[in-house]
């Protein structure tokens, strides 16, 4: 029997709303990291695996229409097999367009990492005023898996003189250690929400990150915590061996570099590695 499509599909299908899968799998290929899995549907892909530092795979996830607007639905499932490194980003910002009268959109993320190791490192997420977007990111950690990764929103556009008047943010982030949940964030903001611009919430600042590395009960946070970065307001936290650093500032590119600094520190003693940073990003 054929269901009947539901009013959200119906109205996504109407205005050309992209609907896009992809699936990863990394895993040991000899001395290195091997791209060994890759599906996808719609406009998610990745480009060509580069090994600019040996072993660890480097890879860039690519979204084509170079926007997600409403009714949009992108769902990326990741998987890093047991001895391999995989290290993605992305070659540009993710733009959430304004929505107007079409459905919220949608980016979903689940990252398996089992005795491995994976550094996610996306460009900025930025929110046009007017955008509904709704995002997930799940990591699931296995016993020996070790992770850095970060996330940046920006709400507006603050070089255009743009902020977030109408519009709605959903996200969540979800960390679990061997099926235990370790760390939930559940961030809901609205347009012109008080919110924004109070001093107990986001006073004024348009962009905000949150970076997350483990295992890290042995990092020496003295140092972290003595960075100073113009215009951006930071914390580091440790709940057992999980190191959580928030930050805002009027603009995401302070808040990039402040967490590459942190990268540039924690990866040799996550990783076992001096810190090479992606090609993509030198462009």
């Amino acid at each position: 029997m054929n269901a009947r499509p539901a009013p959200l599909a119906r109205e996504a299908a109407a205005h050309g709303a992209w609907q896009a899968r992809l699936t990863l799998e990394f895993a040991p290929v000899g001395a290195r990291t091997a791209l060994v899995r890759r599906r996808h549907t719609g406009p998610l892909l990745v480009q060509r695996p580069f090994h600019p530092e040996g072993a660890p795979c480097h890879v860039y996830l690519v979204h084509p229409p170079g926007g997600i607007v409403g009714g949009d639905d992108l769902a990326l499932e990741l998987t890093c097999l047991a001895g391999s490194h995989a290290v993605l980003t992305t070659p540009a910002a993710t733009r959430f367009y304004r929505a107007g009268p079409h459905p919220e959109a949608r980016l979903r993320q689940i990252l398996h990492v089992h005795d491995a190791a994976l550094e996610w490192l996306p460009q900025e997420t930025i929110l046009f005023d007017g955008a509904r977007a709704r995002t997930a990111t799940e990591v699931r950690l296995d016993a020996g898996a070790r992770f850095l990764g970060w996330e940046l929103t920006c709400l507006g556009r603050p070089s255009n003189r743009e902020s977030l008047h109408e519009g709605v943010l959903a996200a969540d982030f979800r960390l679990y250690r061997d099926g235990r949940p370790v760390l939930f964030d559940r961030l809901r903001l609205r347009g012109a929400s008080p919110a924004l611009h109070a001093h107990w919430g986001l006073a004024g600042q348009q962009a905000l990150g949150t970076l997350v590395a483990t295992p890290a009960a042995d990092v020496d946070l003295a140092p972290l915590r003595a960075i100073r970065m113009p215009d951006v307001r930071f914390a580091l936290t440790r709940v057992e061996d999980v190191l959580v650093c928030r930050a805002l500032s009027l603009q995401a590119e302070p808040l990039r570099a402040l967490f590459t600094r942190l990268w540039l520190a924690l990866r040799p003693a996550l990783f076992q590695r001096e810190a090479v940073p992606p090609r993509i990003w030198a462009t």
